[in-house]
């Protein structure tokens, strides 16, 4: 009588039992780490309800002569701040994103310095930026259109250059068959290829821009922030409750025509 070994099936092999123990060890372990170094306050929790129940009473009503006074002025130059910014971005970001795309430059040393610069420009925040350009430029809105900028770069660039290596080599192959020359490839095969993806990008970033350039006043890159920190070190509450809610409208609006445009260009 032959005997069948029994087969027990399983999910996880021992290895990659084992790798996520590890793994919810150390997440536990990191979490309690955390909790325990940044010494929360049990008291402070107790009665966060009741502060903000008092912080939203101080709110309203809200004093809405304060939008004209202020508020609509610096809401213009966050805007303007947002817009330049991203056009400066783009210019920037297209030689870099370009470099970037192995299969258009396939030169190593500048696709390692195209990623480089693109690199650089994400891992800093736009408020380090803002700061940076405030030392240079002093504060106001230069220095939050050029922290805009340099912190676009490399989103754009990198977004960018990821569109052009995903092209279709077809009509690239055949504009180089026919002896055209690199920038006739570029303008004629690449470009018709990836500007929908880029304009939407732009779009994007746009955006994205309008949400940051809000804050840049708080540390006097102009904007509609600056307005906010006024309020805020005048314990004005009625008033912030304006700046915030003009900054919760435009970018609602903002969102709802990228989106809009997009639709239409995709």
């Amino acid at each position: 009588m032959s005997t069948h070994a029994i087969r027990r099936w399983e999910r996880f092999t021992p290895e990659q039992r084992f790798l996520r123990f590890a793994f919810y060890f150390i997440s536990v372990a990191a979490i309690v780490f955390s909790i325990k170094n940044i010494e929360v306050i049990p008291e402070f929790l107790y009665d966060a309800p009741e502060q903000l129940a008092d912080f939203f009473q101080r709110m309203w009503p809200m004093d809405t002569a304060y939008y004209q006074k202020s508020v609509h002025a610096a809401l213009i130059e966050t805007l303007n701040i947002a817009t330049l910014g991203t056009l400066l971005s783009l210019t920037m970001s297209i030689p870099v994103g370009i470099m970037a795309a192995r299969n258009v430059v396939p030169i190593k040393p500048l696709n390692m310095l195209a990623q480089l610069i693109l690199v650089s420009s994400r891992s800093v925040n736009t408020l380090v930026w803002a700061l940076l350009f405030i030392a240079i430029f002093g504060p106001g809105a230069m220095a939050g259109t050029m922290a805009i900028a340099f912190r676009s770069i490399g989103f754009v660039g990198k977004l960018l250059g990821e569109a052009l290596e995903e092209a279709n080599r077809g009509p690239i192959d055949a504009l180089t068959a026919t002896g055209a020359p690199p920038t006739s490839v570029f303008l004629k095969g690449y470009w018709p290829q990836v500007m929908p993806s880029f304009v939407s990008i732009a779009l994007f970033r746009w955006d994205i821009n309008v949400r940051e350039s809000a804050v840049l006043g708080l540390v006097g890159a102009g904007g509609i922030g600056m307005a906010m920190d006024t309020a805020m070190n005048l314990f004005r509450w009625d008033q912030v409750a304006v700046v915030l809610s003009t900054i919760f409208v435009v970018v609602i609006i903002a969102e709802i025509a990228v989106s809009a445009i997009r639709r239409r260009i995709i």
